[in-house]
């Protein structure tokens, strides 16, 4: 196997940086924040209807944004970089304004948080994207990854500690010190030239685009679908320490599954991802109150968010998008993950009349059924690219060889 200094060393470090603190900010803020709207709205007094519907405009304001934001931000994209990330800061404070009397003030809070997450997310990657290399995109997003992973899991147990008031300000500080950060590390970035923009029609036309997508639409319902199924299998603490342990393994394996995905190729990572995500969900349907299965969900779940996350959400994108400008690229692979999660709030109140046996058995299906258009769905990474450091590696142990003799 190529070393991992063979893959980091092409990688321009100083222009890559402000790519990596921004995207890392970004998702540690968007994961920690909605978790603080979610348990927010779970305290309010509110029929389930009203909180329906607070969810709804929340994801409502994301999605719209997302698709507006791909189009308004390419024409001044690190200005507009800077922008969102003092308005996420703003919105995150405003979040001490829910309150279980102000239906009217919870709906715009509700509706412009979202869209302070959702508008920049397009050009948070893109602008990752442009200061990366093909070549070393899945490695350096999984660096990224893995900062997240391991600062979402000390920064939520160090949050378990505060009071809700304190986290919120906490989680404002941590967008305010991105936003700065970012302007700091950014000042001298070179301004990338204009590229030509596809409109979501010629993109989505695209037959890489659909035997990528489509697997990707899969797995997105089938995680949040069973959810709260599986709530229900592990008890409320154990799987809230599953949730929170996950994080551990995309520390470790974002970064192991970048380096694969740099060298054998994206298409090799997530195939096997999807192939650990089948086997973990039969095992839970025929084992589902062993132990056993439950740890072994744990450990083969842990491992494909780690792989799926350098690549997915990081570099298979971006690959796509080839010369052509990226937001709308990200903006398609993004929404499905990002809508996805909304299946979790619609399906949690029926969780329990939920057959478990054939919940997991059909996720088990659908995800082994989605490998089908992976099978034929393009390699992103050029193939003289792994042909190259095959070759250089092979050099080099003939090399150590020959000096050994």
């Amino acid at each position: 196997m190529v070393s991992t200094g063979k893959v980091r060393e092409k990688i321009a470090w100083r222009e890559v940086v402000p790519s990596i603190f921004l995207v890392f900010n970004s998702f540690v803020w968007y994961i920690l924040t909605y978790n603080v709207f979610c348990v927010i709205l779970n305290e309010l007094n509110l029929m389930g209807t009203e909180k329906l519907e607070l969810f709804t405009i929340y994801y409502t304001g994301a999605a719209v944004s997302a698709i507006l934001g791909s189009k308004l931000f390419p024409r001044a994209r690190t200005k507009f970089l800077e922008l969102w990330l003092f308005t996420g800061a703003i919105m995150t404070l405003f979040l001490t304004a829910i309150s279980s009397n102000g239906i009217l003030a919870n709906a715009l809070i509700a509706f412009f948080l979202g869209v302070s997450i959702g508008i920049g997310l397009p050009s948070c990657l893109t602008y990752f994207a442009d200061a990366t290399t093909i070549e070393n995109r899945g490695f350096t997003g999984g660096v990224i990854w893995s900062f997240v992973g391991f600062s979402v899991l000390i920064l939520a147990l160090l949050i378990n500690m505060l009071g809700l008031l304190e986290t919120i300000v906490t989680l404002t500080i941590w967008r305010l010190f991105g936003g700065v950060g970012f302007i700091v590390l950014s000042k001298e970035q070179k301004t990338i030239a204009v590229q030509k923009s596809p409109s979501y029609w010629e993109i989505i036309r695209k037959k890489g685009i659909l035997l990528y997508l489509f697997p990707w639409i899969m797995f997105s319902l089938v995680n949040f679908a069973e959810a709260p199924i599986l709530e229900t299998v592990f008890g409320a603490e154990f799987f809230a320490f599953v949730l929170l342990l996950e994080y551990a393994f995309i520390g470790i394996f974002a970064i192991i599954g970048g380096i694969i995905a740099d060298i054998a190729g994206r298409k090799r990572v997530v195939i096997t991802g999807f192939v650990m995500l089948g086997i973990e969900y039969a095992a839970l349907s025929v084992f589902s109150i062993s132990h056993v299965a439950w740890y072994l969900f744990l450990i083969l779940d842990g491992i494909t968010w780690g792989l799926f996350s350098s690549v997915f959400f990081m570099a298979l994108w971006g690959d796509l998008g080839e010369n052509f400008e990226k937001e709308k690229y990200y903006a398609l692979g993004g929404l499905p993950f990002l809508l996805a999660s909304f299946v979790s709030i619609l399906i949690s109140p029926y969780a329990y009349d939920i057959p478990r046996m054939a919940a997991f058995s059909f996720a088990s299906f659908f995800l082994f059924l989605a490998v089908l258009p992976l099978m034929y769905a393009p390699e992103t990474l050029p193939e003289k690219t792994m042909r190259d450091r095959e070759l250089k590696e092979y050099i080099e142990k003939a090399k150590k060889k020959a000096k050994g003799k």
